[in-house]
């Protein structure tokens, strides 16, 4: 699958790095979870409890929700060995 933001084509969603996940957007990550809890045959209810987090925060991470807190993001993303790190933006890609 082929992903494009602004023209610039991205092989992935998510550029991982190991251990790490840097991301353009929460839509991206939350991609990348709902991607991970289906191929875990997980529901989000199942992911929820294992994850020790609210169903809510789950649909609403899934969703692409922007204002969700960083430190229940990484705690869902544990679940896959993963965690989402600040990092500088290339600017360049995105100039129209």
């Amino acid at each position: 699958m082929l992903y494009t933001r602004k023209g610039i084509k991205f092989k992935n969603a998510l550029e991982i790095i190991p251990l790490r996940v840097y991301y353009q957007d929460m839509s991206t990550i939350g991609e990348y979870v709902k991607r991970e809890r289906k191929r875990a045959g997980l529901t989000q209810e199942e992911f929820a409890l294992r994850a020790g987090l609210g169903l809510r925060f789950v649909r609403e991470l899934e969703q692409g929700k922007e204002t969700v807190r960083l430190d229940k993001v990484n705690q869902a993303l544990r679940m896959f060995g993963m965690e989402a790190v600040p990092g500088e933006i290339d600017r360049s890609k995105f100039d129209d």
